[in-house]
């Protein structure tokens, strides 16, 4: 039985690196001459080391959970905010928490993992986030950063203008948030998530692992489609 579960595993993994490969193939086949350095650092993150996976940091009630914080699973997702992998995972993460997170199956965890050399707004969106879940809490942080990803055209492209006009669609005091933003105060925490990003493997976005209840830990690289993400979800809650 586990060697058939291991094969099983094995299978999926081999099959999630294989279609990771193949869409970033067909990104960079469609969009070579304008994304070409976002969709260098999309293949390049397959080579995160599975050992390294438990260097990643304890999930704390200092994290953005969205969900059951006691889920049986939890997929932690290091992620930058002008990364169009990103945003089109953003959603596909949506659609998980659809399905899995009303049963508290699922939780997400949400980390900052900004490239700076790559999108140099980034870092400053990321205390954004921060910003927003100082002033309203966890609600309010998922609800920006839906916004944020929702707006952006992504690779550097968002105006740092529409910064505090997110503050104020989802319900801010945009001074108050201007204020924090413009301090810099948390620009040590979005540095502290990104080398926890690179501990555990990461070198590029989005970085995921997926938690089970016993601690084990999977490898989830790229903006996988959604299939991809549900199959790895009900090994890990086969876990005891």
């Amino acid at each position: 039985m586990n060697m058939n579960k291991d094969k099983l595993i094995q299978s999926i993994s081999t099959s999630i690196i294989i279609g990771s490969i193949l869409i970033s193939g067909a990104i960079l086949y469609n969009n070579f001459a304008s994304n070409k350095s976002s969709n260098d650092i999309s293949i390049n993150q397959q080579n995160g080391d599975i050992e390294s996976l438990d260097a990643m940091a304890e999930i704390s009630e200092k994290d953005h959970i969205r969900g059951d914080r006691n889920a049986s699973v939890k997929i932690v997702e290091y992620s930058d905010t002008e990364c169009p992998f990103c945003k089109r995972f953003h959603e596909t993460m949506k659609q998980v928490m659809n399905e899995y997170g009303a049963s508290g199956k699922v939780a997400w965890v949400y980390r900052q993992f900004p490239l700076t050399q790559l999108h140099p707004k980034a870092p400053k969106e990321a205390e954004a986030l921060e910003c927003a879940n100082e002033l309203g809490g966890n609600d309010k942080f998922w609800s920006y950063t839906d916004r944020l990803f929702e707006i952006t055209p992504s690779n550097n492209s968002l105006d740092p203008a529409e910064l505090p006009k997110i503050a104020q669609y989802v319900g801010l005091n945009v001074s108050k948030f201007n204020t924090c933003l413009n301090s810099g105060k948390y620009a040590s925490h979005v540095a502290d998530d990104a080398k926890d990003a690179n501990a555990t493997g990461g070198n590029g976005t989005p970085w995921s692992i997926v938690v089970a209840k016993n601690g084990k830990k999977y490898p989830l690289s790229g903006s996988q489609p959604y299939e991809s993400v549900k199959q790895l979800i009900e090994i890990a809650l086969q876990e005891k």
